[in-house]
């Protein structure tokens, strides 16, 4: 992976996380609390009780990590695919076969996962925590339980050992390595589709197709999305799941097959705005640096 690839994967990123960090939180919210009747509810109550900063509880740690799991998604994506292919670099006018990019994109989603399982379970934890710690802090108070992302990291690691760490990480290996495919593939398709033979695609060109590609895949990885947002959740004040097929069971059994559906509405009105900013800073910063 070339340099260039780090600073465009970690700048790309970053501004992705920053556009889409409050929307995310309301989506983890919906899908791991039941006191919410819904988005407009979920917003109201989080703006009245934590202000504007409460839709920014978690973003610290992703923010700080997220050159490398961004640099791990597209690093690898594009070394795979010049593996699959025979070349050395991207090129336009010998555009990659479906299947290909399709590949590619599933073994840089299964790469990624193993460092990016942590920081999503911390960003979880920390966004569900709906009071200050410093100020609501008292015994059994399930609302106030990290005071931070590296106190949150001790305690897990100190209550639960190194697995708690990576709660909910096989549900999050079969979220990201089929989306992450479908996801590139999306974007690339579009790219083709949109753009005259042998020539780059044009900015509104990667911004829509980077849009419809972000919400493609969250569409698609919603019901695996809940359920690994619940098992993250799982352990925190007693173990409720024994796995992920308990968990699809209980979940099911509970709320009905509605449930893989919670958070759908918001995960994709977030995808888009996020991977548009991503996929064109992306491009346009691997041009600049190359």
């Amino acid at each position: 992976m070339s340099s260039a690839e780090f600073v465009a994967g970690w700048i790309s990123g970053a501004l992705g996380l920053v556009v889409g960090h409050p929307i995310d939180t309301v989506k983890v919210r919906l899908q791991t609390q039941s006191r919410y009747r819904g988005i407009v509810d979920c917003i109201v109550k989080t703006y009245k009780n934590e202000t504007i900063l409460g839709f920014f509880k978690g973003m610290s740690f992703p923010v700080g990590s997220v050159a490398i799991s961004n640099s791990l998604i597209f690093g690898s994506y594009s070394n795979a695919l010049h593996y699959l292919t025979g070349t050395k670099c991207k090129d336009w006018k010998n555009p990659p076969q479906n299947h290909h990019v399709f590949l590619a994109g599933c073994f840089s989603g299964l790469v990624q996962v193993y460092f990016t399982a942590p920081v999503d379970l911390i960003k979880v934890r920390l966004q569900n925590q709906t009071q200050s710690f410093r100020t609501h802090a008292k015994p059994g108070n399930p609302q106030a339980h990290y005071r931070g992302p590296v106190y949150c990291a001790v305690s897990i690691f100190k209550e639960e050992g190194i697995t708690g760490l990576y709660r909910g990480s096989t549900a999050l290996v079969l979220r990201d390595v089929p989306t992450v495919g479908l996801y590139f593939l999306t974007y690339e398709v579009l790219c083709k589709w949109m753009t005259n033979d042998g020539k780059m695609p044009d900015t509104w060109t990667m911004l829509f197709a980077g849009g419809c590609a972000g919400t493609v895949g969250w569409a698609a990885a919603n019901p695996m999305d809940v359920m690994k947002s619940r098992l993250q959740m799982d352990g925190m004040y007693g173990v409720q799941y024994r796995g992920i097929f308990d968990c699809v069971s209980k979940s099911i059994k509970q709320e009905g097959v509605s449930v893989l559906l919670k958070g759908l509405t918001v995960n994709s009105l977030r995808a888009f705005p996020v991977n548009a900013v991503t996929f064109l800073s992306y491009e346009k910063l691997l041009q600049t640096l190359r």
